[in-house]
């Protein structure tokens, strides 16, 4: 049952050439539109209004960029959106969801190797750029810069998280990193450090020299844009 107590327009009772889910039948998925997707994934819109015209205007609200949209969290579409209730934003956000994780594994089948700040954020922005609070990651280098893991080391609110240094460290060390990329996100969407991040910069390099392991940059993800503490000069 659907989540809209109305009754909504469906895919089957729109005209044939607004049938998303017959058009992807007829010529595959990759035919057709952002409002399409979105559409087959709602499944349903208003009396009035179709589901695919409901999608084109969450889409028009987000400049028709589907990654503005999928930094919207369910309680904001829910709320922004008549007609988008629990069934349709958690649709929508488990599709968003299941890409990521599928960009990520077919990611994770290659140890790319970090030459640049470029390859951190290329590597990473698809994981960090569409989240509304902010991860801490850690990616573990071989001696060669190769990537041999990369793990979170800790989630926040949408202005900070807090990084425990010795339990990053210990990481480190469980996976033998030669060296190490610092990764954290910021949502506001100001790539510039803060002086909590120039101090938590400043501590884990001081605890990787001890234990002879490399920081080889700090990068900040923001929207459209990164900082690195490396291209900067400051490590």
């Amino acid at each position: 049952m659907d989540d809209n107590p109305f009754t909504s327009t469906r895919i089957q009772d729109l005209g044939e050439d607004d049938k998303p889910r017959e058009k992807a039948l007829s010529l595959g998925i990759r035919a057709l539109s952002d409002a399409e997707l979105i559409a087959i994934i709602f499944g349903g819109g208003l009396p009035g209004l179709s589901v695919v015209d409901l999608a084109r205007q969450i889409l028009r609200d987000c400049d028709n960029r589907v990654d503005n949209l999928a930094r919207m969290g369910i309680n904001e579409l829910m709320s922004k959106y008549k007609g988008v209730g629990q069934a349709k934003a958690v649709s929508l956000a488990a599709a968003f969801e299941l890409g990521r994780r599928n960009g990520e594994q077919g990611r994770a089948n290659q140890r790319p190797v970090i030459r640049s700040s470029e390859d951190v954020v290329a590597l990473m922005r698809p994981i960090l750029e569409s989240l509304d609070y902010e991860e801490f990651w850690v990616l573990m280098l071989s001696r060669s810069n190769q990537v041999k893991y990369k793990r979170c080391i800790s989630q926040g609110g949408t202005a900070s998280t807090v990084v425990d240094v010795k339990l990053l460290l210990k990481r480190a060390i469980d996976c033998l990193a030669d060296g190490i990329v610092l990764v954290h996100n910021h949502p506001s969407g100001n790539d510039r450090p803060s002086g909590e991040d120039d101090s938590i910069t400043r501590k884990i390099k001081e605890g990787a020299n001890i234990l002879g392991i490399r920081v080889v940059d700090h990068v900040i993800i923001a929207r459209h844009r990164a900082y690195s503490y490396n291209d900067e000069g400051r490590l």
